[in-house]
């Protein structure tokens, strides 16, 4: 482009005139590093562009890298410049031009090939016009921003103009020219080659920032009804329904623009704009973490981000964040509920695609939405779901719903372009946005509807004080490697009849736990959840500050001992920062007198505190299960640690989606051990350990920690007393589950448990579901559950140890006092 003295002078002007506007940086520059060598560095850009040329040459020298516009001379091989296009420039109005292959790159294959140059590494460089969303603020300009759209030079003219002050440069890993020409396939053959390599990097690159290109939502929602599995639904609909053929057809139409997205870029960009200043004015700022693992790890595959779900804005921030950092905002599966006059529209043009609740009884729906979905998987669009299905009203993980990740499996098997790869996500916040929404419902209001009047409650929002937001990008787990394990052979067998192999339900269902253990993997530990943690275990819901400053800081020391994974994360500062945050906040009450201040949980905080609670539940299970084993028994052995251990630890890894495997237990219960040792709350003697003095401050903290875990330990045994004291075929699994929530809200008026979620039936039944899975129970051909005989000496035994006297007997007796009192043949 620079050969030329009059193409210098006009290249030299053009620099000059963009230095005065254009502002530039390098998208993560820590990154990218060239490796130490004598090759010749040759940069690649898409397209031939003086203004591209120019930035590079900028960001070259703020990065200390070899510039662009310098003279490559190594032994007989001489180029003025060391750049080149893949493509030329379009013209003023954005006609393409013819495409060949780029003249320099000719000559480095030749000067190569014939031993006049030992090597070159070509680097290929996008750059991306009106790459700034957190600090774009006119809509006019989003308009000029990147698309898939072919840009002439007027546009580009406009997006200099517009956009100028916010382009970004991605440097990409060198390719080694040398590599390619040693697979000796001859100088035309190997050309045809980079030139492809080059092509299908830059589509890619395009790709990962702006997102694929789709066409246009009205040929795509046509499209559908073409393909063979919609046809078959709408020929089964004909008949089924007793309707015209196109009457069916224009049913299938109306599905489609139902489900699909309307996805503009153009939107997005607008919708980022809006976003940053929410996020900024709600929250004091947004933490994240392993970003950068997740950009070295989404190469080649088709992602599927997989995040808890507690906080309607939980996909709004992901979708911003993902951007902010240069990865494609995902297409977002949206319940229809939220389909509502303006927000379903603005939602569906930034990527939003709508969803029934229930599928059932409508199978041309179920052909168009899963037809939809497989091609937003055909095409290479990152797609976002929640397997939890709907928000998180208690703060855990809910039990997967694997709908949307049986269409996935099925899709993928079908056929694929790229192999698919589940990133979890866990966001965290100190203060949910819906907080007084939850607070209502954890006290046993019935669940709300979504609806548009609940955006203007947010304004009156706006006066607290949310703290932060934590968004950690967990494990990712790569489909292929998954079925490997559960399926070895799966790519050789035949998929059943619309693709759905004898082990898809199964294999579906382990993949969900799975991918909710990784969630919980990438927990981060607020100071919000830590208070809770501690402030809830005590009788009282109280503390003096002394005393919870030093449990706050010995149960970060614990953390920091025993990490509950390389994804988790802490919070900064010691006991008393925490404290000040938190009470800041107003989410911690005080009381001051002449021994110093005493801290606690008023009502409403006390019942919301349980959400945030049990955000971090599953860290502290493991310990609390420990801690509570010397409640009742001053001295233990290891291998009866062990034994009692693996009795309840199925149930509580059921429940909490802990991460730890059965054989796992022995080695990571002897970190907890050698940490509590450390900590003064055990001590050991050879085989044994032994506990505190019961009035030592150690014994209360390690009395403290066990009270996390003790709720869970009292609904596990009220169901197996109430199983029990029934005798074998006496309750189905339904009757079992209501009988044991009505005991549960006995239970909490009598020993005035604050925690609504206490009596949760879903709770019950997924301990039941746990109890079935170990083979502890078995329903009869009439759903009638009979019960290992081991079960009540086993149960007795364990519950000994794990509970307060108190409260076992009160169970026992709540359940004997039902089977007594019980009409015949109840």
């Amino acid at each position: 482009m620079t050969s030329s003295p009059l193409r210098r002078a006009y290249f030299a002007l053009v620099r000059r005139i963009l230095r005065l506007w254009v502002r530039s940086e390098t998208i993560r520059p820590e990154s990218f590093e060239l490796p130490a060598s004598d090759a010749a560095i040759i940069y690649a850009l898409p397209r031939t562009s003086a203004s591209d040329l120019a930035v590079l040459a900028e960001e070259c020298a703020k990065n200390g890298l070899p510039s662009p516009l310098d003279a490559l001379r190594l032994g007989a091989f001489h180029e003025p410049d060391a750049v080149l296009f893949l493509t030329p420039s379009a013209s003023w109005f954005g006609r393409r031009r013819r495409s060949s292959t780029p003249p320099v790159l000719v000559r480095l294959v030749n000067a190569l090939s014939q031993g006049n140059l030992e090597n070159a590494l070509i680097v290929p460089v996008s750059v991306f016009w009106g790459q700034s969303p957190d600090r774009e603020t006119s809509a006019w300009k989003l308009l000029f921003a990147d698309t898939w759209a072919v840009t002439g030079r007027l546009r580009r003219l406009l997006s200099i103009l517009m956009l100028g002050r916010k382009t970004r440069v991605q440097f990409s890993e060198p390719i080694p020219l040398k590599e390619l020409i040693a697979q000796n396939k001859g100088n035309e053959r190997t050309l045809r080659m980079v030139h492809r390599i080059l092509r299908v990097h830059f589509r890619n690159q395009k790709a990962a920032v702006i997102g694929p290109d789709l066409s246009h939502r009205r040929t795509l929602v046509r499209g559908l009804l073409h393909h063979p599995q919609v046809r078959q639904a709408i020929a089964e609909e004909t008949q089924r329904e007793g309707i015209p053929l196109e009457k069916a057809e224009a049913r299938a139409l109306r599905y489609g623009n139902e489900i699909a997205s309307d996805y503009t870029y153009s939107a997005v960009r607008f919708l980022e704009t809006l976003l940053s200043w929410f996020w900024n004015r709600i929250y004091d700022g947004v933490r994240v973490n392993h970003v950068d693992r997740l950009q070295q790890s989404v190469a080649g595959y088709e992602v599927v981000y997989v995040p808890c779900h507690r906080s309607h804005i939980d996909y709004l921030l992901l979708s911003y964040l993902l951007f902010h950092n240069g990865l494609t905002p995902p297409h977002i599966a949206a319940g229809i509920n939220l389909d509502m006059p303006l927000i379903g529209g603005m939602l569906r043009r930034g990527g939003a695609f709508f969803m029934r609740r229930s599928f059932k009884d409508k199978p041309l729906y179920t052909a168009v939405f899963n037809e939809y979905l497989h091609t937003l998987f055909s095409r290479g669009f990152p797609v976002e779901y929640f397997i939890e299905g709907g928000r998180s009203r208690t703060g855990r993980m809910l039990q997967p719903r694997t709908g949307m990740l049986a269409m996935t499996l099925r899709s993928y098997l079908r056929s694929s372009r790229l192999p698919i790869l589940f990133v979890p996500v866990y966001i965290g916040y100190e203060r949910v946005l819906e907080g007084r929404t939850y607070l209502g419902e954890l006290r046993g209001a019935s669940k709300k509807k979504e609806s548009i009047l609940d955006l203007f409650k947010v304004i009156g929002a706006l006066r607290q004080r949310f703290g932060q937001v934590w968004v950690n990008f967990g494990a990712p787990l790569p489909l292929n490697d998954f079925l490997d394990q559960q399926h070895p052979g799966w790519r050789q067998q035949p998929a059943a009849e619309g693709f759905r192999p004898p082990w898809l339900n199964e294999t579906t269902n382990r993949l969900a736990e799975r991918i909710a253990q990784r969630i919980n993997q990438a927990a981060a530990i607020n100071p919000v959840n830590l208070v809770a943690v501690v402030m809830l275990s005590t009788r009282r819901l109280a503390l003096d500050e002394h005393a919870l400053q030093r449990t706050l800081d010995i149960y970060l020391e614990l953390l920091r001992a025993v990490p509950y994974s390389d994804r988790v994360t802490l919070p900064e500062g010691n006991g008393a920062a925490l404290i000040e945050q938190v009470g800041n906040m107003g989410m911690l009450a005080e009381q001051n007198d002449a021994l110093g201040r005493i801290f606690y949980l008023d009502e409403p905080n006390a019942v919301l505190m349980t959400y945030y609670r049990n955000n971090v539940m599953h860290i502290f299970a493991l310990p609390a299960l420990l801690a509570s084993f010397f409640q009742v028994n001053a001295r233990i052995g290891r291998e009866q640690i062990l034994r009692f251990s693996r009795a309840l630890y199925p149930y509580l890894r059921a429940e909490l989606f802990i991460r730890w495997e059965d054989e796992e237990l022995p080695t990571v219960i002897d970190q907890w051990l050698a940490a509590f040792v450390t900590q003064g709350l055990l001590k050991q003697d050879e085989q044994a350990y032994v506990r505190p003095d019961p009035s030592s401050r150690e014994f209360v903290l390690l009395t403290l920690l066990s009270r996390v875990v003790m709720q869970t330990l009292q609904r596990f045994y009220m169901v197996t007393s109430l199983l029990l004291d029934h005798g074998q075929r006496g309750l189905d699994a339904e009757q079992l589950e209501s009988l044991a929530s009505v005991m549960a809200q006995r239970l909490s008026v009598l020993h005035g448990l604050n925690a609504p979620e206490f009596f949760d039936k879903s709770l019950f039944r997924q301990f039941i579901a746990g109890l079935r899975q170990q083979g502890v129970i078995r329903p009869d051909r009439n759903g009638r559950l009979i019960h290992q005989r081991k079960l009540g000496e086993l149960t007795e035994s364990v519950a000994k140890r794990v509970l307060p006297a108190e409260i076992r007997l009160s169970i026992r007796q709540i359940a004997l006092d039902r089977t007594a009192n019980r009409p015949p043949h109840a």
